[in-house]
Order: structure tokens, then sequence, then C-alpha cells
């Protein structure tokens, strides 16, 4: 097992006083949600994913969503107003997070990015988002997500 990282998401969280809990796991390229739930023997959809996209002015934004889940592009770019909206191309997300992909939490970023949360992670008692490493997950209250985050609640999931 790897050791537990000191990362900028776990620094603001202990500095805002949030409770988390701490899960390193093995991590896979490319292996994505399902092997952060296989390896944590958690569901797929308590899983949040943080994706940086970004619109057709390149401004970027956070999209938290359900592991088990994709996000509708077509449908959050109507919500905001948008043209459109799509994933930033990774090295373009990690010079907006500071986290190399798949390591992204959206705690703790590089740059200040409005963030669009999947209503119903809201309904869920507790959720494994990324603390900013590849391979290390925090279980966190989706309540204590929004207080720290305060993202706007959206409904553009599609099945994955």
């Amino acid at each position: 097992m790897s050791k537990i990282p000191s990362t900028p998401a776990t620094r603001l969280l202990r500095e805002k006083g949030v409770a988390y809990t701490e899960h390193p796991y093995r991590y896979e390229e490319r292996g994505g949600t399902a092997v952060s739930a296989r390896e944590l023997g958690v569901d797929e959809h308590a899983v949040v994913k943080t994706l940086v996209m970004e619109d057709e002015d390149r401004e970027p934004l956070l999209v938290l969503m359900h592991g088990d889940r994709e996000v509708s592009t077509k449908a959050l770019a109507r919500l905001l107003g948008k043209k459109s909206i799509q994933p930033c191309k990774p090295e373009v997300a990690n010079r907006h997070s500071g986290y190399l992909v798949g390591g992204t939490s959206p705690f703790g970023t590089r740059k200040a990015m409005p963030v669009y949360m999947e209503r119903t992670i809201a309904d869920l008692p507790r959720v494994y988002i990324n603390g900013g490493s590849r391979g290390f997950l925090v279980g966190i209250a989706p309540a204590d997500v929004v207080k720290v985050l305060s993202p706007t609640l959206v409904e553009v999931a599609i099945e994955g």
C-alpha cells in the first residue's frame, strides 16, 4: 500500500476543519473509478470523479460526477447557456487544477474554477473523492463537499 500523501486537497480540508477518511489504493493507469471502487470495496456510484472541462471560450470548470455515470456535455452546455462544453486535454487539465489527471481533486486546485456537482451526489451518505494524488481517495460527507466547494447542483448524468 502506498503511503498517504499530504496534498493541497488534504491541507485545505484540514484547514477548513472537515472530517475525512484517507483511502490509498493501488492505482491502475486508465482504470478509472471502477478500479478505485473495487480496491476500496465500495459502490462505484459513491466514488465521485472530478472532471476538468472547458467551454467554447476555453474557460475551465469542474464537474463532479458519480463514477458509474457520464456527463451529458450537451445538457451542461444548455444549462450554462454555452455553445459547447468538452473535457480539457490532459495537459490543460493538469495546468488548471495543479494535479495530474487521474489524481485530480476538486479541493485545493491551482486555479479557482466554478464547480458543478450532479445533484444526486448530495443524497449519498458518504462519497469517495480524489484526495489530490493518483491512488488516493478521501471519504467525506457530501454536505462537507457542498460546504467547502459551494458547487452549483445540476442534473446532467447519463448512464456510463
